[in-house]
């Protein structure tokens, strides 16, 4: 008898685990093509914490996700331009082209267009995994959720009324408070060459050159050769108008790049040291990312899109559009190249980049301060990548149709996200203690 009742206690756990590895073996071993090495590089990242395993399974939210049929989905055929990956570290402050110090979303790999739910759901449940991780009680996390779901909805009113422009909005010094004004304004105080010193240095030769540590490597001769020959493609990639002279993307150095994110671990990352303007000591020389990029999670469970497949078919391009969608003023660096097969995206590394740290944040008061911001950015987001900007794959403006989607009755969206998060928040928890279990019974 009691044999029986542990089956009957382990049958759902069995179960559970099973479907965690399938899907982490259908997606980081066939899709992503991670090598053994790659995969235990990128499971000890997500054996961190749930937090950090939630950002690393992407596909087990959309996987679980699009099974609960909400009631406040767009209809099918009036998507909206998603992020696709929005939790709570995928926000940041950065340097727009106009010199303004901005706090926008900062991470475009798995942009798509579906259903603005999936964005705002994930961005729930971070919520209460950030919060459960800072030692906040359930009521708490709850009340998180809700501030959130309340700046987001009330930004979405503000557009459709005309009283802020999508378009245009951005979050500056100017108009945010708590922990995020603060990021703000300690960085307009941080020189240009703030990461090139951090970085790079002069050598003997007297040239600026990478500095070699955990992060940043030297690549192969082939790698460089391969891409110094490349930069006719970028520069092709370019927007007509953000184009300099060819000169200034000559190539003075490049590194290879390890130990950011989680969900883009296996994936190559390169720096490349470009000359800039013609500086005596080279302090306008430039530092641009080239990231490797596949195909968006999202894009395996939501619709499929032929009209969008059919403009974005190249992964990088797609990257590259999403966050000219999405952001007011963009990387003039941004383009896009493929690299023996392989399909990347290229922007500037903004030596003005940085996140809201946890430790900044630790009364709910500084917690409703960051995430009343990040509400205003999604809507911000959600809003703009629409028929004002991208006329072939829109006919319609997001922020109506999402508006409609919620209804009148906003305190029962609010209710069911909320709900729906706290829940789900649960599931990642236990999912976490499987899939520690499984890495360290099957991967280590």
């Amino acid at each position: 008898m009691e044999a029986l009742l542990n089956r009957v206690k382990d049958t759902r756990n069995v179960l559970r685990k099973h479907i965690l590895e399938t899907i982490l073996n259908e997606f980081d071993e066939q899709c992503m093509n991670l090598d053994c090495n790659k995969r235990k590089m990128k499971y000890t990242k997500m054996m961190e914490s749930p937090f950090r395993f939630f950002r690393g399974s992407a596909y087990l939210f959309y996987y679980d996700m699009t099974k609960i049929p909400f009631s406040f989905h767009t209809e099918e055929s009036k998507p909206t331009w998603i992020q696709g990956d929005l939790h709570m570290d995928n926000f940041g402050a950065f340097q727009n082209e106009q010199g303004e110090i901005v706090y926008d979303v900062n991470d475009f790999d798995e942009g798509y267009i579906g259903s603005y739910l999936y964005d705002v759901l994930r961005m729930s449940v971070s919520i209460a995994l950030y919060a459960e991780a800072q030692g906040f009680s359930d009521v708490q996390q709850k009340n998180r959720i809700e501030t959130y779901l309340t700046a987001y909805y009330k930004q979405l009113k503000r557009f459709k009324k005309g009283k802020d422009n999508p378009l245009t909005l951005t979050f500056t010094a100017s108009n945010t408070k708590g922990p995020v004004k603060k990021v703000l304004k300690k960085l307009a105080k941080r020189q240009r060459d703030h990461l090139l010193n951090d970085i790079t240095h002069i050598n003997e030769e007297n040239k600026r050159v990478f500095s070699w540590s955990e992060e940043i490597e030297p690549v192969s001769i082939e790698e460089r050769t391969l891409l110094e020959s490349l930069t006719q493609a970028y520069f092709n990639s370019l927007d007509h108008e953000d184009k300099k002279e060819i000169s200034y993307y000559t190539i003075k150095d490049i590194a290879r790049k390890h130990g950011t994110g989680t969900a883009s671990i296996g994936l190559d990352r390169y720096y490349l040291l470009i000359e800039g303007e013609k500086d005596a000591h080279g302090v306008d020389d430039l530092v641009l990312e080239v990231k490797e990029v596949r195909t968006p999670v999202p894009a395996y469970f939501l619709p499929y899109r032929d009209e969008f497949w059919a403009k974005y078919e190249h992964q990088g391009m797609r990257v590259v559009a999403t966050q000219k969608a999405m952001h007011h003023l963009e990387d003039p660096y941004l383009g896009y190249l493929t690299i023996d097969g392989r399909e990347f995206y290229v922007r500037e590394r903004s030596p003005y980049k940085k996140k809201v740290k946890a430790t900044q944040i630790l009364t709910p008061e500084d917690f409703d301060a960051t995430v009343e911001i990040m509400g205003k950015v999604t809507a911000k987001i959600h809003s703009r990548a629409d028929v004002d900007t991208e006329h072939e794959l829109f006919e319609h403006e997001s922020e109506e149709e999402i508006l409609l989607a919620i209804g009148n009755d906003f305190d029962a969206f609010k209710e069911q996200l909320t709900f729906a998060a706290m829940t789900y928040k649960e599931q990642v928890n236990h999912d976490f203690d499987l899939f520690c279990e499984w890495v360290r019974s099957e991967i280590f």
